[in-house]
């Protein structure tokens, strides 16, 4: 068939996905299995109820059908008064059996999609952190939000409707068969046309919708990017590339979304042909083996009334049929993360002390372009540490590997002389914290933010983590204490704030090693200055790692490592370092003016 061809940039090609997997057909099929059996007693009520009122609906052609025939026969007092209240009393049936078709079904659509979100945020949740580091806010956000709201709509109409047309459709055409076979030919006769375009979409379909909604990924990753970095677009002078990449994004998925339409303005016009084609076809065999006495005149009234019927039922089946294509992809995407390994952590690996060490280790975003050349690095027990040199030179790389959020390509990161990488993520998260610039404050209570890192924390517990952090004062401020509703709706909290209630966590989680990387870069100078002071005599006795870019960190610490250019080129105390008059020193003086 001649038409539009698929754009030849596709954005979910496997040489063009840097981002969270999609899921493939064994893997939906399974979860698919698995969310039926959940919800098996409720497709089986939903079914029963959906017979009931389709029956319920055959009814009124075949009393009609026998009213003309009583006429066609001679009948001149036709059976009319009970005619009419049978069909009444299965009117009242039917619109009983209706409602609660629609009930049930909104019921079920409901159920499975809060399942499906449940299931998603349960596993994403449990993804490795390096992974969803990888992966980006773009991608992670384009599944949460678009694909769960595609997903809400077939959830909620598609699937329990197709469930009902499919039953529907069944009853029907039996009812035709059974009323008169020869009926049934004029179904048959539509099916090939039918057949052959619903093939040609079908093939074409999955692959487009799919690259649509990785287009449509694409986009919501380069706004976000640009959104997220914009202080440093503006610094830079960066304005027109982004804006070039994003509307080469939206062209991009603006391609796919025209493909798609494109697909479906062939197979609409057709399924309105079928329709045409099977009332055709009823009334002209019909007519013809009425003429030649083979068939009633009521058979044939009561066939093509079922034949009207049987339209609606098989354009819902192919209405939905196309919806639930994107709602494949969408599901697809969900489940994807399923297919995303496990840490694969040995639950009975433990640490034999506090020591952390990188042993030569190597590691790189990209194949082939490391960030990290064979660092070698010892931090002893209750250490405080700085990492210090310029933008880029892979301090929070290495810093996320200390943490065991990333695994080295090459060499090992140990704790206690046991692999980060070997321990299950919660044993690593039990001993090591990260805490950096980005933090979150989740909606409700205040109380329950804090109670996030230690579930039987008291409250005199969390007065004393806020009072670490410099921030009981404010809290004391707010209407209801500890009980203020915080995040989207409630009270709004400023970024200094919210970088105090992640600290305030910290505190409660009570690591013996912690990573900090900026983790008060949203505080004025002196504000940071004061807390980092008082951060210190509540994490004494602890091994602290901290990416320094305000270098009163670095003169604090009892060692300092310059990392440049992915290698550490010196290695010592301040006064030492400020001594040798090297890169630090350099810094130093500049940082001093």
């Amino acid at each position: 068939m001649i038409g539009v061809k698929p754009p030849e940039y596709d954005p979910a090609s496997t040489e063009h996905v840097t981002t969270l997997p999609v899921a493939g057909r064994t893997t939906v099929r399974r979860y698919v299995r698995e969310l039926s059996r959940r919800h098996r007693r409720a497709f089986l009520g939903l079914v029963t109820v959906n017979s009931v009122a389709v029956l319920a609906s055959l009814v009124g052609p075949y009393l009609l059908g026998g009213l003309i025939q009583d006429l066609a026969d001679g009948e001149r007092e036709p059976r009319l008064g009970q005619t009419i209240a049978l069909f009444a009393a299965a009117l009242v049936v039917q619109a009983f059996f209706v409602r609660m078709v629609r009930l049930r079904g909104a019921v079920l659509g409901e159920r499975m999609l809060a399942d499906l979100r449940e299931d998603f945020l349960v596993r994403s949740v449990g993804l490795p952190p390096g992974v969803l580091e990888r992966a980006g806010t773009g991608d992670l956000l384009a599944r949460i939000n678009t694909d769960v709201d595609r997903l809400a709509k077939a959830m909620r109409e598609a699937v329990p409707q197709m469930a009902i047309a499919v039953v529907w459709a069944a009853l029907l055409l039996a009812a035709i068969v059974f009323t008169a076979p020869a009926l049934g030919l004029s179904v048959v006769l539509a099916v090939p046309l039918l057949v052959s375009v619903c093939v040609w979409y079908f093939r074409r379909a999955p692959a487009g919708y799919r690259s649509e909604s990785a287009g449509y990924a694409a986009v919501a990753a380069a706004l976000a990017e640009t959104v997220d970095a914009g202080r440093t677009i503006e610094a830079h002078r960066l304005e027109r590339e982004r804006i070039a990449l994003s509307d080469r994004r939206v062209r991009e998925w603006t391609a796919w979304e025209r493909y798609t339409l494109w697909l479906r303005s062939v197979l609409i016009p057709t399924i309105n042909v079928y329709h045409a084609m099977i009332l055709a076809g009823v009334l002209l065999i019909g007519g013809w083996f009425t003429l030649q006495e083979w068939m009633t005149v009521g058979q044939l009234t009561t066939g093509a009334l079922l034949a009207q019927m049987l339209i609606e039922p098989v354009g819902m089946i192919l209405r939905w049929l196309d919806e639930l294509q994107v709602a494949q992809v969408s599901l697809a995407r969900l489940v994807g993360v399923r297919e995303v390994e496990n840490d694969g952590g040995d639950a009975s690996l433990a640490p034999g002390g506090r020591e952390l060490a990188a042993d030569r280790v190597r590691f790189g975003y990209l194949a082939g372009s490391d960030v990290l050349h064979g660092v070698s690095l010892g931090v002893p027990p209750g250490t405080r540490m700085a990492l210090v040199g310029p933008s880029g030179a892979g301090k929070s790389t290495l810093g996320r590997l200390l943490a065991g959020i990333y695994t080295p390509r090459e060499g090992e990161v140990t704790l206690g002389g046991a692999r980060l990488a070997g321990m299950t993520a919660e044993r690593v998260r039990e001993q090591v914290a990260l805490v950096n610039q980005e933090h979150h404050v989740f909606v409700g209570p205040l109380r329950d933010n804090l109670l996030l890192a230690r579930t039987d924390a008291t409250d005199a517990e969390l007065w004393a983590a806020l009072g670490a952090v410099d921030a009981a004062e404010w809290v004391r401020a707010l209407p209801e204490g500890l009980d203020s509703q915080v995040g989207s709706g409630g009270l709004s909290v400023t970024p200094a704030q919210a970088q105090q209630i992640a600290l305030a966590r910290l505190v409660l989680a009570d690591p013996h090693t912690l990573v900090l990387d900026e983790a008060t870069s949203l505080l004025d100078p002196r504000a940071a200055r004061h807390l980092e002071r008082s951060l210190a005599r509540v994490l004494e006795g602890r091994t602290v790692i901290a990416i320094a870019h305000r270098l009163h960190t670095a003169h604090d610490a009892d060692v300092i490592a310059v990392v440049e250019d992915g290698r550490i080129t010196e290695l010592g105390s301040h006064d030492e370092l400020v001594a040798a008059g090297g890169a630090y020193a350099a810094l130093w003086r500049s940082w001093h003016g």
